[in-house]
């Protein structure tokens, strides 16, 4: 039998089928493809020694087949013997991106009600913080508002976002997010029956549980299982739906506002809801990544036939993941890591060895320069901050409303934007960063304006609602995408799980101080210090962040820029 892969490509020479378009040798194609690593005469010997060890027998065809549409994506119609639906669905990747199986979806979209989780339990405290401070006898005491609204915050940064990675490494990301689900079902319902402002921050602790399992894994698992080529769209449904969370429940807090004395616990408990329908992502497929890295390869094949088009596909991306992730156990000398050393080694080595070093530093900044741009002082306290400027109740909910529909607007963007070629992440954070800067600081000047005035509350509403929209494609939809792409598979989870710690622990500063701010500096003062800050994260983006946009997940192992 002809196990030279020449022979499967009727027009090619037998030396070396794909040399006029890449040399095997260069160091573009060793750093990103390990299959042109070798000789190309040995690709199917490498392929059939797999198919034995894993006991794929029955899918020799398909792995050969699919080894060769790995090996040069560009040239996938000269492979010999395809089926017309194979080479369909091979064309279809480059035409339409979009086609993807209904289980591909159907996961996307139950990830994406996890995130809308977030933003609900964000905006209930919103509404609810105009009310409950009045119920408990605490409306003067600005630490301990700042303390409760802090709360899942702080448990993240403490102790969620650090269980994500033992939990997410032993049990998968699905069975993770479905306890995730409970937490995020059980906290909001408990915290309407609060009759002090110790009980409700006990709730929010349980709260805190679910949310840091939500965000360090969600992001992960969108991740594992997209295509390169829509990775940074799919991923960033996790801010596209947050901010649809958080317009949701914001329409909630307008439509529960004037229900008396106990209006807040309907707001606080309406965040429940979203919760229900995520339970069902135990039916989701598992992440191939996961299984792979636990030696499940018949279940990672498995899976991959239902998120993928074709078994061709799905054996070509098993294929080449297996080559991938084994050159980057390789190469960082964690191999224990990677089959089950404790999450104290990995975090370790997420300090020790530079290449994972560089990743837990671009992943610090992401995560930094999402929280210290400012936007969950608008998040956890737009009310406040549009009564502040002579509002009334209700039009201060109303004008959280339109912050809210800002949001989830202006994501669309970078929808567009975040998998271009000549964008991606980096260049977002660069575009939007001096202009957040520039309308936190117009919106902190305009309460210099009389509140009488009308231009006053226009203008406040206006810069506010400028600010929402450059930050929803910009460091809304990045950091969470970034972190979640810039880890190897070995370390992804406690990679992530730091990234969420740092996010947190700034979220947490922010919700924390800012009542002391208003009232230490008034609102300009307050918002003049985070229009500074926007530009300290331009000057950490444009020195320090490299692109990952367009790489595979392990073939960001050896991208130049890392």
């Amino acid at each position: 039998m002809n196990l030279n892969p020449a022979s499967h490509y009727p027009n090619q020479s037998k030396s070396s089928p794909f040399r006029s378009a890449h040399s095997p040798g260069s160091s573009q194609v060793n750093d990103i493809n390990p299959l042109a690593r070798d000789p190309p005469e040995t690709l199917i010997v490498n392929v059939r020694k797999f198919v034995n060890d894993y006991g794929f027998g029955e899918e020799l065809r398909y792995f050969e087949k699919g080894a060769l549409a790995a090996l040069d994506p560009s040239r996938t119609e000269d492979i010999e013997g395809l089926e017309p639906y194979e080479l369909d669905a091979l064309r279809k990747e480059r035409s339409d991106r979009w086609h993807l199986p209904r289980a591909f979806w159907f996961t996307i979209m139950f990830n994406s009600i996890a995130a809308a989780i977030q933003g609900w339990d964000q905006t209930g405290t919103n509404g609810a913080n105009l009310t409950w401070p009045r119920a408990f006898g605490v409306s003067n005491m600005e630490w301990i508002i700042g303390f409760v609204n802090c709360m899942p915050y702080l448990t993240i940064f403490l102790f969620s976002g650090w269980i994500s990675d033992p939990l997410s490494h032993r049990f998968g990301r699905k069975k993770v997010i479905f306890g995730a689900a409970i937490c995020s079902l059980i906290a909001p319902l408990v915290s309407g029956t609060t009759q002090n402002w110790g009980q409700l921050t006990g709730t929010r602790v349980v709260l805190g549980l679910g949310m840091g399992l939500k965000e360090a894994i969600v992001p992960v698992f969108t991740s594992e299982i997209s295509p390169k080529n829509i990775r940074g769209t799919t991923v960033m449904s996790w801010q596209f739906f947050t901010a649809a969370g958080i317009f949701l429940g914001t329409v909630v807090n307008l439509a529960l506002f004037n229900q008396g004395e106990n209006a807040w616990r309907y707001q606080i408990g309406s965040a429940f809801i979203p919760a229900v329908p995520v339970l069902a992502v135990l039916f989701c497929p598992e992440s191939p990544r996961w299984l792979m890295s636990k030696g499940r390869y018949p279940e990672a094949y498995r899976s991959l036939c239902r998120l993928r088009s074709t078994r061709l596909q799905a054996a070509r991306e098993l294929y080449y993941i297996h080559c991938q992730m084994k050159d980057n156990t390789i190469y960082t000398h964690v191999l224990n890591a990677a089959s089950g050393a404790n999450m104290f080694i990995r975090f370790k080595e997420l300090f020790t060895i530079p290449r994972l070093r560089r990743a837990t530093q671009a992943s610090g900044i992401v995560m930094f320069v999402q929280q210290i741009s400012g936007i969950n002082i608008i998040a956890f306290y737009s009310s406040t901050i549009f009564m502040l400027s002579g509002w009334p109740l209700e039009n201060s909910l109303g004008a959280s409303l339109g912050f809210g529909a800002i949001n989830v607007l202006g994501a669309i963007p970078a929808f567009l934007l975040i998998d271009r070629d000549h964008v991606g992440r980096r260049k977002l954070l660069l575009w939007t960063l001096p202009p957040m800067a520039i309308w936190i600081l117009l919106a902190g000047l305009t309460y210099l304006i009389s509140a009488d005035s009308q231009a006053h509350l226009a203008l406040v509403a206006t810069f506010i609602f400028l600010y929402a929209a450059f930050y929803s494609w910009g460091p809304g939809p990045v950091a969470f995408t970034y972190s979640a792409e810039a880890f190897p598979q070995s370390h992804r989870e406690i990679g992530m799980a730091f990234s969420i710690a740092t996010n947190n622990f700034w979220g947490t500063v922010i919700s924390l101080t800012f009542p002391r701010q208003v009232v230490a500096w008034g609102i300009p003062g307050t918002f003049g210090f985070y229009a500074a800050m926007n530009v300290v994260a331009f000057l950490m983006v444009y020195l320090w962040l490299p692109e990952t946009n367009n790489k595979s997940l392990e073939g960001l192992f050896f991208s130049s820029s890392f």
